[in-house]
């Protein structure tokens, strides 16, 4: 379902269908279930913690609160989109399900792609700005002159976090809301309904609906370069972190400095590990998918009376492979959590052990205060290496 363009015509008066493989009928509807059944839990779970287990929010916990709200939404389309690859050519166009995809999945698993790209920056910001302004080297990094105070002071504010998910939300929602409605109503109607005089069925799963149009094709230009950019805004905070790092150590003999750099470093890290293996090849793919069907004439074979398949059916696949690798960060990222921050890491691990000791309590339902303990330890040593970069 993800919105692409084909710039030849010649699909207007030829029959062509796609033609999937076992890679589309078995493969996507079965990792799409998984998905399902692992994602969801795994974010509700996430999302229970940080809103109910911890007392004392930091700006990383509001980030990675909305990204789990974004998880949760995603992981309920999974079914509808496993559904969607094993029976989308028996589906119609005009059918309930195959409505349902065009106009309500698709436009929320684009959203959840791009809040997850800028929630994941603005934690990997948020730690690097930390790790810059509150620990020394040999010389002060060039960020902390480039920047104004006021931006860094910003970032330890769950005032500001709130607001900054506020607009990452309105950005995604009001930019990508109108393309896709515009997809479903005008491009994959209209387009389907040209390429099907001959008389034969209109089905969900058509060349029109996967490659979309002329309108998708510039909005996901931009929303392709605006991710490259976030991925180099990550990428640059793990080089200066790095030579930060390196430049700290030579003149750092405070042992809790060195673990809170080690700690920030290991975040950014697994921040751009997860953006390199889940989104990186999807977004490098769009381009070379758009060459591909921009240029690639689409011959017609006019002794044929019965629909071929399509040429691209092999690259959309692949296509909608690469977006279901995009789509799997959703069931990771509680696991992201874990790793991120101790104090989610902390009570997650209290309520998996509810039925060992005290379980009469249920912490699964957490009172809040059991965050204090791990939430004191953390400021405690953060605390002493900003008294000794002074």
């Amino acid at each position: 379902t993800e919105v692409c363009f084909q710039k030849n015509t010649s699909s207007t008066t030829c029959n062509f269908s796609l033609c999937p493989t076992a890679a589309t009928l078995y493969f996507l509807p079965s990792v799409y279930a998984l998905l399902f059944l692992t994602a969801l839990p795994g974010n509700a779970l996430a999302l229970w913690v940080f809103l109910r287990c911890i007392s004392s929010f930091s700006p990383i916990h509001m980030y990675l609160c909305h990204l789990s709200i974004s998880n949760v939404l995603l992981s309920i389309t999974t079914p509808f989109l496993a559904a969607y690859y094993a029976e989308g050519l028996v589906w119609g166009l005009n059918d309930v399900l195959c409505q349902l995809v065009l106009h309500g999945i698709t436009p929320v698993l684009h959203v959840n792609i791009y809040i997850s790209l800028m929630m994941l920056t603005w934690v990997a910001l948020s730690r690097f700005a930390s790790l810059i302004q509150n620990t020394h080297a040999s010389r002060p990094s060039a960020c902390t002159t480039l920047l104004p105070h006021a931006f860094f002071a910003s970032l330890k504010k769950v005032s500001f976090a709130n607001v900054v998910c506020i607009t990452v939300w309105l950005m995604s929602v009001g930019s990508i809301v109108p393309v896709t409605a515009y997809y479903a109503v005008h491009e994959a109607m209209n387009q389907t309904t040209k390429s099907d005089k001959s008389g034969r069925g209109k089905v969900c799963y058509s060349p029109a609906v996967e490659l979309g149009g002329s309108l998708s094709q510039t909005a996901t230009v931009v929303i392709t370069a605006f991710f490259f950019v976030m991925y180099l805004l990550v990428l640059l905070s793990y080089v200066t972190v790095l030579r930060h790092i390196r430049r700290s150590r030579r003149n750092t003999p405070v042992t809790t400095s060195q673990r809170l750099l080690s700690r920030v470093f290991r975040n950014i890290v697994v921040i751009q590990v997860i953006l390199s293996v889940c989104l990186l090849p999807h977004h490098i793919f769009k381009p070379i998918f758009f060459s591909l069907v921009h240029e690639t004439p689409l011959q017609c074979s006019p002794t044929k009376e019965t629909s071929s398949c399509h040429p691209f059916s092999g690259i959309i696949e692949l296509k909608n492979c690469l977006f279901l690798l995009a789509a799997l960060r959703s069931s990771t990222d509680p696991i992201m959590y874990f790793v991120l921050d101790r104090t989610f890491r902390n009570e997650t691990l209290n309520i998996l052990r509810w039925n060992q000791k005290n379980s009469t309590t249920l912490q699964v339902f957490c009172s809040g205060t059991g965050s204090a303990t791990p939430k004191s330890e953390q400021q405690k040593e953060e605390t002493a290496v900003f008294q000794t970069s002074h």
